[in-house]
């Protein structure tokens, strides 16, 4: 096998980039991996085959071809340009963009296997020791190769098993299986459930869904307050009012509210709770409760359910032309409550009948909400058990369900029917049942816009939510039966994706059979992978665990106390623990040093060490040729710094790295927030023998990181890597030939840092300070700089401007990294030291303000109401001046901000007009120059500076500024 590999010298990223958006593109139906069980952080398939396919091939790999392996059929980039132009001039995009299908959906054919093996030989191995959702070791199968898959968590295992493992193991059988006892679940549920679900008043009507609202009482008038923060239904201005019942007065019993179903916003009754603060609705009372109240009584007497709307679906017959019944529509309708809907007392007695059989038997979770974690609103609000987070009869409805599983395990074990393709359909089965759990728990909530429930993790945590939706899971296509039918979805199109066949209408259909890749799944540490021999491994691809982003082990357990009950009756090898092991876990997890001084960075150097002992089993199993690719994706620098000093620390150093867009735009976790959207891919050999005998001053190596990152920086950009992304994108260079240089110490102490004397943040330096040392955060802030200066030269591009000071540049380059007003604090530290400036004594309470953990740009109509406006002339930054006449454009006329400007003298000032270019380029455009609104919620007001500024560029600088080329990209001729 060659020793260069092609991921060291070319990877197609925009075309991969851009299928990557795709495949993940909300309204299209996501891979079945996806779908198939909720897991945290999953990358495209594309770009995990890509990493894959990449680290094996030999450089001299024909480009087209790995294009075609990938599925890149067709000119991705050109179709992306179409989508972007109609989306920026505001119009409806019409038919396919897209001349091929979906990369992810090609499954190579024969020859071009035949061709890989041909390049790269035979018997090839791949191993990703954190493989969590499986998308890389799923590809890897997918290819041919032997692949090793392990997670410590157990709940990953599971699903690797059912993703990777099983489909290709067992092929068509598992569908006929799940059918069969698919069919048995719902039969059963059906008697036991029926009744649990009142039928609808309506003729030809059927109850979908119930949303509640938590409740607590007033401790001011003893009213039975319902919680929830609006009370809006559609986005077309169906809600909810509250009618309350006032007993005979404040104190007295009979105070309760009931609710009606209104047509206008205007009616809606006010929201009840803000910021974790009540408000009680009775008018003769109407006290703010505090949020310290809420949750005492939450974990005292616990809070209460009360029903305020009935979702439900009517069926309207429809006739065709010749006058036959045609199929019928179903239209939504909304309802209040009815004293039937009531039937909490009946639920709440079945619950005390089968509870002390339930615990007895161990049928539902009786483990307590851990205490040390990051999260700990569950416990907060009252809901102590994992049980505690569903109401009465979700509880119901999940419990008997998971004792109809044990029973039909049961059945099937005495009469020997219990073979191996049974029971990976029951673990199938079990994955059902964990789906109706995520949008079947207090957890949820209903989504106004689109009307439809939104699951428990839409987000990466346990958000508390005051109202909640409910499922009505016995009725037809809503409950059991979608879980049932969306996993036998999974389940036939997982087999279809690793059966490879070379047919058109894949393996299920016929065509050419092919051997199934070996798999080899494990649960285990990362960093004790026993099994696999010294030197066995060609390629390790990982997405290691992304520092404190994400807590996989505290979320794991909301599906792990229910999958021992049901998965584990089939699997109990998986699931020998109470809970998730929390401990072994490498992520950076301050909870695990509560109490202790400095507990972020003690975590984050306990994520490190992990990470680095994850990195040195990985070298150990590489062989002396092999190549790791890893793929990260978080925009805190010291996430990339603990990473890779793991790196450093395990031998490795890094060959190549490239950034690919792999997030959706409309995901939840980066949606409207600046957040990173890129995945980049570290590539890793082996540290020679002979480098790490001599160490290197970092004052020689600087020069060389700025100039990598400058070589790297516009091919980046060209390939759609734009905002906070570039920054990251350049970070890969940057470590690059960091590592290559590795060890490194400085020639010229650097000073102390500022924090480290102020004594408040002593505690967050546990090490002692060494002005010689250097570490992999040095580089990034060497890449940021390069940017930096790179970008502002962009933004500034006519007429040779004078250099912008330190503060406009901050602010321009925040707008233009971060596409949005709020962003973190961290980050807007790090990019005010690579621009020079002091971020809280020379910019916040000036240009913007610290909100929490965040940093908030003002606008300047903000600056001039908190008087933070500086002088008119520029002459303590430049963006005083624009923001001057921003503001008094849009409050007075055009005429006199360009008055104000030449009574300051700065109308032909070089620095004034390099300013009025660059803001022009990075704030949102407004609706008047593009057609529609770019900008919402927070970023409308910097929209409206742009307007003001750019008429008054057309009124008295279009001879000395150009009209922002932003502009050009919401015009046809962007096409």
């Amino acid at each position: 096998m060659s020793d260069v590999r092609l991921i060291e010298r070319w990877l197609p990223i925009a075309e991969i980039g851009i299928e990557s958006l795709r495949e993940r593109t909300p309204m299209t139906p996501f891979p079945a991996p996806n779908r198939l069980h909720v897991w945290w952080a999953r990358r495209p398939l594309v770009a995990s085959r890509a990493a894959v396919l990449a680290s094996l091939l030999p450089a001299n790999a024909d480009h087209d071809a790995f294009l075609h392996v990938l599925g890149i059929h067709g000119d991705p980039m050109a179709s992306r340009r179409r989508i972007d132009r109609a989306k920026r001039i505001g119009e409806r995009f019409e038919g396919e963009a897209y001349t091929y299908k979906r990369a992810f959906s090609y499954s190579p054919s024969p020859s071009e296997m035949a061709a890989i093996r041909r390049q790269i030989g035979s018997n090839i191995s791949v191993l990703d020791p954190t493989a969590g959702g499986g998308s890389i070791p799923f590809e890897s199968s997918r290819m041919g190769f032997k692949s090793y898959a392990n997670d410590l968590n157990p709940v990953a295992a599971t699903i690797l098993k059912a993703t990777v493992e099983t489909p290709q193991r067992f092929g068509v059988k598992l569908l006929d299986e799940f059918d069969e006892i698919s069919k048995k679940f719902v039969a059963r549920r059906e008697v036991l459930l029926r009744s649990a679900y009142p039928p609808e008043p309506e003729k030809n009507c059927v109850a979908t869904n119930y949303i509640w609202a938590r409740t607590i009482s007033c401790p001011y008038c003893a009213g039975t307050i319902p919680l929830s923060p609006n009370w809006r239904l559609n986005g077309a201005g169906l809600g909810v009012r509250l009618k309350p019942h006032l007993g005979i007065g404040p104190g007295t019993t009979g105070r309760f509210c009931s609710f009606e179903i209104v047509t206008n916003i205007s009616e809606h009754s006010a929201g009840t709770v803000s910021d974790g603060d009540a408000t009680c609705p009775f008018p003769d009372c109407a006290r703010v409760i505090d949020g310290d109240e809420v949750k005492r009584q939450a974990q005292a007497e616990g809070m209460g359910d009360q029903l305020f709307t009935v979702v439900f679906k009517r069926r309207i017959e429809t006739r065709l032309k010749s006058g036959k019944l045609g199929k019928p529509r179903w239209e939504r309708g909304y309802r209040a409550p009815r004293t039937e809907d009531s039937i909490e007392a009946d639920i709440a007695a079945q619950i005390d009948r089968k509870l002390p059989e339930w615990e007895a038997l161990d049928v539902i979770p009786s483990e307590a909400f851990p205490s040390d974690t990051n999260d700990d609103r569950p416990r907060q609000y009252g809901m102590p058990l994992w049980r505690d987070m569903f109401s009465p009869r979700q509880l119901l409805g999940h419990g008997l369900a998971s004792e109809i599983f044990r029973d039909m395990v049961e059945e099937d074990r005495l009469a020997g029917r219990l073979t191996d393709v049974r029971r990976a359909a029951y673990i199938y089965l079990s994955f059902s049942l964990d789906k109706l759990r995520d949008y079947n728990s207090r957890m949820t909530r209903w989504h106004g816009n689109r009307e439809i429930m939104v699951n428990t993790f839409d987000r990466h945590d346990f958000a508390f939510k005051w109202s909640y939706a409910e499922m009505v899971i016995t009725t037809d296509s809503v409950g059991y039966d979608w879980a049932i039918e969306q996993t036998a979805k999974c389940i036939k199109e997982l087999v279809e994706l690793s059966t490879p066949t070379g047919s058109k209408d894949g393996p299920l259909f016929g065509g050419e059979k092919v051997a199934p890749a070996e798999v080899v799944i494990s649960s285990k540490s990362g960093s004790s992978l026993d099994h696999i021999a010294d030197g066995s491994v060609d390629a390790v691809v990982m997405d290691p665990p992304y520092g404190a982003n994400v807590m996989y082990a505290e979320l794991s357990d909301f599906f792990y106390v229910w999958l021992k009950r049901t998965a584990g009756l089939v699997a109990p090898e998986l699931f020998t623990r109470r809970l998730t092991d929390k401990q072994s876990e490498a992520v950076a997890n301050k909870a695990h040093f509560k109490g202790q001084k400095g507990a972020d960075a003690l975590a984050n150097r306990d994520y490190q060490e992990k990470m680095a002992a994850i990195f040195a089993e990985s070298r150990r199993v590489l062989k002396p040729n092999g190549i790791m690719t890893v793929m990260f994706t978080h925009k805190d620098t010291s996430a990339w710094d603990a990473l890779t000093k793991g790196l450093i620390e395990a031998g490795f150093i890094i060959t190549a790295s490239w950034p690919v867009n792999t997030e959706a735009e409309g995901s939840l976790h980066i949606k409207d927030k600046a957040a990173a959207n890129s995945t980049i891919f570290l590539v890793c050999r082996p540290r020679p023998a002979d480098q790490g005998d001599e160490t290197t001053y970092w004052e020689d190596v600087e020069p060389l990181v700025a100039k990598a990152v400058r070589t790297r920086v516009e091919e980046f950009q060209k390939a759609g890597i734009t905002g906070v992304d570039l920054y990251l994108a350049s970070f890969g260079p940057a470590l690059e030939e960091f590592s290559r240089h590795w060890p490194l110490k400085r020639g010229t102490p650097r000073p102390e840092p500022l924090a480290k004397r102020r004594r408040k943040q002593a505690e967050l330096f546990e090490e002692e300070f060494d002005p010689y040392a250097v570490t992999p955060e040095d580089a990034l802030d060497a890449a940021r700089r390069e940017v930096k200066t790179w970008r502002l030269n962009q933004l500034t591009h006519t007429k040779g401007r004078g250099d912008l000071d330190a503060t406009t540049s901050w602010f321009v380059l925040a707008w233009d990294a971060f596409k949005a007003p709020v962003f973190s604090y961290d980050e807007g530290l790090r990019l005010a030291r690579a621009v020079g400036a002091d971020l809280d004594g020379q910019l916040i309470g000036k240009v913007c303000e610290k909100k929490g953990s965040d940093i908030k740009l003002w606008d300047s109509a903000t600056r001039a109401a908190k008087n933070a406006l500086g002088p008119a002339d520029g002459s303590r930054a430049m963006i005083d001046a624009i923001h001057h006449a921003a503001h008094r454009g849009r409050t007075r006329t055009l005429e006199a901000a360009f008055d104000l400007l030449k009574d300051a003298g700065i109308d032909g000032d070089s620095q004034f007009l390099a300013a009025l270019e660059a803001v022009l380029e990075v704030l949102p455009p407004s609706r008047n120059f593009v057609g529609f609104d770019v900008a919402t919620g927070d970023a409308k007001s910097a929209a409206d500076d742009f307007d003001a500024l750019e008429k008054l560029r057309r009124l008295a600088f279009s001879d000395k500024v150009d009209e922002p080329q932003q502009l050009s990209l919401f015009t046809e001729e962007a096409a």
